[in-house]
């Protein structure tokens, strides 16, 4: 890979043994959990809502993320629990879904995308991505230390994760996160809002403004996902979920989308529902 002009940062070799880590079949594998209230301790079972005890931390940035991207969303129907206007710490999962909900309606999955990237961006201090290209150039010690970061600051968004091994380029390297059930597309229960609200935007964010190449690979069977830092993602067209179908089954909502995006080209394998 490039290092994008800039010259590259030495940084001594990630500690791995920092952090908890359970024992699998190849190995250890680091593992942080969060406030899962299910009493196995682990992701409900396919086709059941896990249930999670959030604690401040996590509402605040439900409630950060909600707000940056209600400037985008339809108006929230009158006399709605969403309506309302919550506070930081009384803020919830369910709300911050629904906000999703409400940026897709009406618009097709490349605004979409841009409207993920302009709250992503309105999240970071003026010139955050030059001076992420300047500490992470694309090297397998940079995809490591930002697999390790993603396992405990995304976990109120995603759910419970682990950093596993990959293989990037023909080398095996541990920048890869397993996230065991995500919690996003278990509370939408959507195909669209998965890849349009969460996988193509930021793969896009870490390879076009990090310069950190990024993919992710939801699994729909069992609603995990793998994110691969350092490889390169496909285009979307070939990609296996511009194909994928919705779940009719346990979609809990339909957007009322025009005739005009429904019938756009990238979309004709999607049905938005």
């Amino acid at each position: 890979m490039a290092v994008l002009g800039f010259q590259a940062v030495q940084f001594p070799s990630l500690d791995y043994h920092s952090l908890p880590r359970r024992r699998s079949s190849s190995g250890y594998i680091n593992v942080v959990r969060c406030g899962i209230a299910e009493p196995s301790g682990e992701p409900a079972p396919f086709g059941q809502k896990t249930r999670y005890n959030d604690g401040f931390f996590e509402k605040v940035f439900m409630a950060l993320f909600a707000r940056k991207m209600g400037r985008f969303a339809t108006p929230a129907k009158a006399g709605t629990q969403t309506e309302k206007k919550r506070s930081w710490w009384d803020s919830d999962y369910e709300s911050f879904v629904d906000v999703s909900k409400r940026v897709m309606q009406g618009r097709s999955r490349i605004q979409q995308q841009e409207v993920v990237r302009e709250v992503l961006l309105s999240m970071l201090p003026p010139g955050a991505p030059d001076q992420f290209r300047k500490l992470f150039p694309p090297t397998r010690w940079a995809a490591e230390f930002n697999a390790a970061l993603t396992v405990p600051f995304f976990a109120w968004l995603v759910g419970p994760s682990e950093v596993v091994e990959v293989e990037v380029n023909g080398v095996k390297q541990r920048s890869g996160v397993l996230i065991k059930k995500c919690r996003y597309l278990e509370n939408s229960g959507c195909v669209g809002m998965c890849v349009n609200m969460c996988k193509i935007p930021t793969q896009d964010f870490f390879t076009n403004e990090f310069g950190l190449p990024l993919t992710m690979i939801p699994n729909f069977e069992d609603m995990s996902c793998e994110m691969v830092y350092g490889q390169v993602p496909p285009p979307f067209e070939e990609d296996p979920v511009s194909k994928q179908p919705c779940f009719s089954d346990i979609s809990p909502w339909q957007i009322p989308t025009p005739a005009s995006v429904i019938n756009y080209k990238p979309e004709k394998s999607f049905v938005l529902n």
